[in-house]
Parts: C-alpha cells; sequence; structure tokens
C-alpha cells in the first residue's frame, strides 16, 4: 500500500520518504481512496515519529497515485489540484512538520498531469497557511538541512 518498509538500524542516518510516502488508488486499491487514505495516514504518522526521517512532498501526478487528471481534456488548474492533493500534504506536514518536510518537483513523470508551473503554484496554494518560517522549510530550508546543502 505504502512504498515505504521501517526498518531499524544500529547507525542513525538520514532517511528521507519520497512522494509523500506513495500512497496508491490502483490495482487492489481502486475505489477505495479513503481506506487507502486511512492506511497511508496511519503509516506516515509512524514513519515521522523517527526523528531521523523527512519526507518529500510531491509526485502526486503519477498514474499510481490514482488521480486521473491526465484523462481530462483540459489540463488542471492549480486549484484543482490544491484541492486533491491538500488531504495528503497537509498529513505529511502535520507528521513530519514543515522542519521535515519539503517540497519536491518530480518532472517530468508529473508533466502528464501539469505544467511546472501549475504544479508549483499548486504548492504556493497549500503553503499558504503557513507561516514565512516554515515556508522557507518547506520550500527550500529542509531540503538544505537533509541533504547537507550549503545555500
Amino acid at each position: 500500500m505504502i512504498g515505504i518498509t521501517i526498518q531499524p538500524r544500529t547507525k542513525v542516518e538520514t532517511q528521507r520518504s519520497n512522494h509523500v510516502g506513495g500512497p496508491l488508488a490502483i490495482g487492489p486499491y481502486a475505489g477505495k481512496r479513503e481506506e487507502a487514505f486511512t492506511e497511508w495516514r496511519d503509516r506516515i504518522r509512524k514513519i515521522a515519529a523517527l526523528p531521523n526521517t523527512y519526507v518529500k512532498l510531491g509526485g502526486l501526478g503519477m498514474k499510481m497515485i490514482g488521480f486521473t487528471f491526465y484523462e481530462n481534456p483540459d489540463p488542471p488548474s492549480s486549484q484543482d489540484l490544491e484541492k486533491a492533493w491538500r488531504p495528503y500534504i497537509e498529513t505529511c506536514i502535520e507528521a513530519f512538520g514543515p522542519q521535515r518536510a519539503m517540497f519536491e518537483s518530480n518532472f517530468p513523470v508529473d508533466k502528464g498531469t501539469c505544467s511546472y508551473q501549475v504544479l508549483w503554484n499548486t504548492f504556493k496554494r497549500i503553503a499558504t497557511g503557513h507561516s514565512a518560517d516554515e515556508k522557507t522549510a518547506l520550500f527550500s530550508g529542509s531540503a538544505a538541512k537533509a541533504y547537507r546543502l550549503i545555500l
């Protein structure tokens, strides 16, 4: 259901969960979005309890996530994507906190769902209610910390 397995380690390493942990809504999970979301949310919370973990907020445009925007005659707007993706992204931010969550691009894979501009405008809409410090963490600070980058 979720693309992550928690494995205990003796050495503390930074772990990053890509694509909001990979919630599935195809195959045996097709038509069971609420049930799958509940199971995914519970597992995300368990992963977030590990202090050395980070979550990358993106990848929701992939077909395996089960959204069908790519089937529509017109591409989705950032408002459309915000409505669909907010529950997943906000769940991750609540579980990990802004200091261990980072927006990510999954291009070119997500190009089948939306443009690059629409993707980032969606993230900006979702981050609207967060403080300036939280936005800095979500858009750059957490990534810098997780990947040990000097900005």
